[in-house]
């Protein structure tokens, strides 16, 4: 039966159910069989399967369950299939599905597990996180690709390589001991960090403008990590930054469904609750007196921004210096553009187009790029050249909550000036 908006009641559980148990399924299968690929293929025709079959059945009591033991199934045909000429003891072997779960290790949960197994450090960064997504399930390859400012094909043939990389240098899925979490961490967070801000603002038009989904696994997730590593500086700030960006996450959309900015949020509508964890993770870093890293700069930023009454109460001088500190460590150019922003608040517009006009080459594909000049642009009377920049920002988010802020900014935009530079 399809409701309201035209999805069948079966759409919306299979939909639920690859949100909520794709990556757990794919961690499970990978731990009972050591090979990503088997998992992947096997959890996929999994949900194939569900598709057709819930149709006419109907949604089982247990999605999950139901979709794991599909899996499992399948991942068994699929070695079968692979090692015809296997004795069939092991086939029997495969068959035993009570037999005692292998030993844990340090990380005692299937999903942080997969993200550790797959940063494993033989892999270069790019693809531990391109990987890692791809497996955490949540996240398609044109997803992927969009966070990291790379067509399809690249992203695809990326992970690709990956996959075989790990195939022919025979890495091992086991789960690293405690004494190696440490050089996989830098990887684990990178993975989480993306995740959270997938969750935060989606790339994908067909899906909801914010997923919650997203950002409490990411959440989730990096508290695990914490546990582990309860002394590792970044770890906090990761954990702080996400607390303090999801505690806005209420005022984020309106009841129409349009992105509101931060300056014209309602604050009173900010979780406290998530505001004041983020802030002790804060000041505990600073009691530390260590050299911060990029999450914790990017966790004090936050805290600025969330300890502000109001937007015309926020230090943006404190802000800019953090940037200032950041971009010694990251001096790329979405640090840059952010930057500008706070720019911006001091020095005027124009400051910063002269900061981030520069940037174009880097970041013509990037939306926020084009929404932040169209913003500075259309404070600086630039109304033409606002709108164009508009246009593109529109073009290329795939955010709908974004894309509705982005139309009503440009449809409200004054008649053009006479006289306006080119683009460039």
């Amino acid at each position: 039966m399809a409701g309201p908006s035209g999805v069948s009641d079966i759409e919306v559980a299979i939909l639920r159910a690859h949100r909520e148990e794709w990556s757990r399924i794919v961690a499970t299968v990978t731990r009972r069989f050591g090979s990503l690929d088997v998992a992947e293929e096997a959890t996929g025709e999994a949900f194939a399967i569900a598709v057709e079959r819930w149709r006419t059945d109907g949604v089982p009591p247990n999605p999950g369950g139901w979709l794991s033991r599909t899996a499992t199934r399948k991942a068994i045909d699929f070695i079968r299939r692979e090692n015809r000429r296997d004795s069939k003891h092991n086939e029997a072997m495969m068959m035993v599905d009570d037999e005692p779960a292998p030993p844990v290790g340090a990380i005692d949960d299937d999903r942080l597990r997969l993200v550790f197994i797959c940063c494993h450090p033989a892999l270069s960064m790019q693809a531990r996180v391109a990987l890692t997504l791809r497996m955490m399930g949540g996240l398609t390859t044109p997803e992927i690709a969009r966070a990291f400012l790379v067509t399809e094909d690249t992203m695809r043939r990326r992970i690709t390589r990956a996959k075989a990389h790990i195939r022919r240098a025979r890495i091992p899925f086991d789960v690293p001991s405690s004494g190696a979490l440490a050089e996989r961490v830098s990887g684990v967070l990178a993975v989480l960090f993306l995740v959270f801000n997938e969750g935060y603002l989606t790339t994908t038009p067909a899906t909801d403008s914010v997923r919650d989904d997203l950002t409490a696994e990411a959440i989730r997730l990096t508290r695990l990590v914490r546990e582990l590593l309860p002394d590792d500086g970044e770890v906090a700030g990761l954990l702080a930054m996400m607390l303090l960006i999801e505690a806005r996450r209420p005022a984020r959309v309106s009841a129409s469904g349009e992105l509101v900015t931060m300056d014209e949020q309602d604050r009173g509508a900010w979780n406290r609750s998530l505001i004041d964890e983020g802030h002790s993770l804060v000041r505990q870093r600073l009691a530390a007196g260590t050299r911060p890293g990029r999450y914790q700069i990017l966790a004090a930023i936050n805290a600025v921004h969330t300890s502000a009454r109001d937007a015309h109460d926020t230090d943006w001088t404190q802000v800019l210096a953090l940037y200032d500190q950041l971009m010694g460590l990251d001096s790329s150019a979405i640090v840059a553009l952010n930057r500008a922003v706070a720019v911006a608040e001091l020095a005027g517009a124009d400051a910063a187009l002269a900061i981030i006009d520069p940037l174009s080459e880097t970041l013509n594909d990037y939306h926020a790029f084009h929404a932040t000049r169209a913003d500075l642009l259309r404070r600086a009377g630039r109304t033409r050249l606002a709108g164009e920049a508009y246009d593109r920002a529109i073009e290329l988010s795939g955010n709908p909550a974004e894309a509705a802020l982005l139309r009503r900014r440009r449809d409200g935009l004054t008649t053009p000036s006479a006289v306006e530079e080119p683009s460039p």
